[in-house]
């Protein structure tokens, strides 16, 4: 395998950005996830997974600026918290650490496939980054990969993945599901260890700026990989795997990747 493409994603659930290179470390991908906004009247952290409420965060583009973030929106217009509250209908603030005790939203996948977006489902409350640096905005870990032969085609934005792998013509879809507790290494330096297969929301399924909505999405990790991502969980529609570091690296396009 070789690494295809590297993404970040500077603000949670907001359209993100591909580099040509990048410095992984135990905080994951360099300007990856280091922003959120946060939603001043709940006290959580705003999620796409809560598309009735927050879907509109995948019409805007993040991307890092001098070690900041730039925010545009549909139009490319740069926007602000007072501009940001006022197309999303809330007064939110950026932050650059989750509080203490904060917590998102994440509405059932299956009700919003059944429901449609604007319905009011059920909803699990998520807390954050159990395998990631404390006060992370990760939802779980520092870093999440993908492979083509998982993709099947689709784009990979739709997964917001900070590594697609090319596994080359003979690969499955779903391999990832066999690395977990394996150690990945990447180029000179990197090393990973897959921690657990990725279980999906209904985030791949809403419009992503110029990208329509497509409920197949999440309907094809249902039929095809309803797994346990970890010990005690029920099955669920997996695509993809989570990941933490074990030896930092930097990392571009066309490295070799090998599984341990």
């Amino acid at each position: 395998m070789k690494v295809l493409a590297l993404y970040r994603y500077p603000v949670k659930s907001m359209l993100g950005e591909e580099v040509p290179r990048a410095r992984i470390d135990r905080h994951g991908l360099a300007g990856d996830r280091r922003r959120a906004l946060l939603d001043l009247a709940s006290g959580r952290v705003a999620s796409a997974k809560q598309p009735r409420a927050w879907r509109q965060l995948l019409t805007l583009r993040a991307e890092d600026k001098d070690g900041g973030v730039r925010i545009t929106g549909p139009d490319g217009a740069e926007l602000d918290e007072a501009a940001l509250g006022a197309l999303l209908g809330r007064r939110v603030r950026l932050i650059d650490r989750r509080p203490d005790g904060a917590t998102l939203l994440r509405s059932v996948p299956e009700q919003v496939l059944a429901d449609g977006i604007d319905a009011e489902v059920d909803h699990t409350v998520q807390e954050f980054g159990w395998s990631a640096e404390p006060g992370s905005l990760f939802d779980f870990a520092p870093l999440h990969l993908v492979t083509t032969a998982t993709l099947a085609g689709a784009p990979a934005a739709r997964y917001r993945p900070n590594l697609v792998l090319d596994a080359g013509p003979d690969a499955e879809p779903f391999d990832e599901n066999a690395w977990q507790g394996r150690e990945l290494r990447i180029g000179a330096e990197l090393r990973l260890q897959i921690v657990a297969a990725t279980p999906r929301c209904a985030v791949p399924t809403l419009a992503h700026g110029h990208l329509p909505a497509d409920p197949e999405a999440l309907r094809r990790p249902a039929r095809h990989n309803r797994v346990v991502p970890l010990p005690g969980m029920d099955p669920l529609p997996c695509l993809g795997a989570y990941a933490r570091i074990l030896t930092p690296g930097t990392v571009e396009p066309g490295d070799q990747v090998t599984v341990h």
